[in-house]
C-alpha cells in the first residue's frame, strides 16, 4: 500500500465517494446510492441515490482496487452475496445458498437483463487522497437468470479482445460478460 495512505487503510467517504463514481456511467453518476467503508471496516450508505443504480466503494480488505456500479435490481442478490461472506461461507457455499434461494423465490433476482460495471486497478495506482485512479479497466456485465448460449447466440468462452461471452450458461447467475482489451 502506498505511504501516503498514513495510518488508516480506508480513504475518506470523498475519495471512495470519487473512486467509486469512475465506475458509473456519466448519465448517472450525480444520483447514484454509494455504498462504502467506515472507519471501523463496516460497509455503510455513504451517499443516498435517487436513481436505479448503486455503487460499491473498493473493499479494504481485498488487494487491488475494484469498485463496482450495478442496477438496484440486483441489491437483493447483490446484499445476500455479501451477507453470506460475512457469515463466513466460501464462495461456493454462497453460490450454491443464492441459487437455492432464487430458485426457491425466496431471494429476489431480475428477470429482465441488468447492468454490472466493474473498474479494477492496482493498489499503487489510487491516490488515496482524492480517490483518481490510473491505468484502470473497466468490464461490463448483464446478469440475467438461465440465459443459455442457445438463446443470446453468444460464446460460452471468451474470444476476441472484448468480444462479449455468456459466463455460467443456464445458470441463476448467467451473465453477458464484455471485457474490453485493456489500453496500452
Amino acid at each position: 500500500m502506498s505511504s501516503a495512505m498514513g495510518q488508516s487503510k480506508i480513504p475518506s467517504a470523498e475519495s471512495q465517494i470519487n473512486t467509486s463514481l469512475l465506475a458509473c456511467p456519466e448519465m448517472y453518476q450525480e444520483h447514484a446510492k454509494v455504498l462504502g467503508y467506515n472507519q471501523k471496516g463496516e460497509l455503510i450508505t455513504l451517499r443516498e441515490g435517487t436513481n436505479e443504480i448503486i455503487c460499491l466503494s473498493d473493499n479494504p480488505n481485498k488487494d487491488g482496487i475494484s469498485v463496482s456500479c450495478y442496477s438496484d435490481k440486483l441489491e437483493a442478490y447483490m446484499a445476500r452475496g455479501r451477507e453470506l461472506l460475512a457469515e463466513g461461507k466460501t464462495e461456493l457455499e454462497k453460490r450454491e445458498i443464492r441459487k437455492q434461494e432464487i430458485d426457491a423465490g425466496t431471494l429476489s433476482m431480475t428477470k429482465v437483463p441488468a447492468a454490472v460495471y466493474v473498474l479494477t486497478a492496482a493498489q499503487d495506482d489510487l491516490d488515496f487522497e482524492t480517490g483518481a485512479l490510473k491505468n484502470s479497466n473497466i468490464r461490463y456485465v448483464l446478469y440475467k437468470p438461465y440465459m443459455t448460449a442457445a438463446e443470446t447466440g453468444l460464446p460460452t468462452q471468451p474470444g476476441l479482445p472484448g468480444m462479449p461471452w455468456l459466463m455460467d450458461a443456464d445458470t441463476h447467475r448467467s451473465h453477458v460478460m464484455i471485457s474490453p482489451p485493456k489500453a496500452k
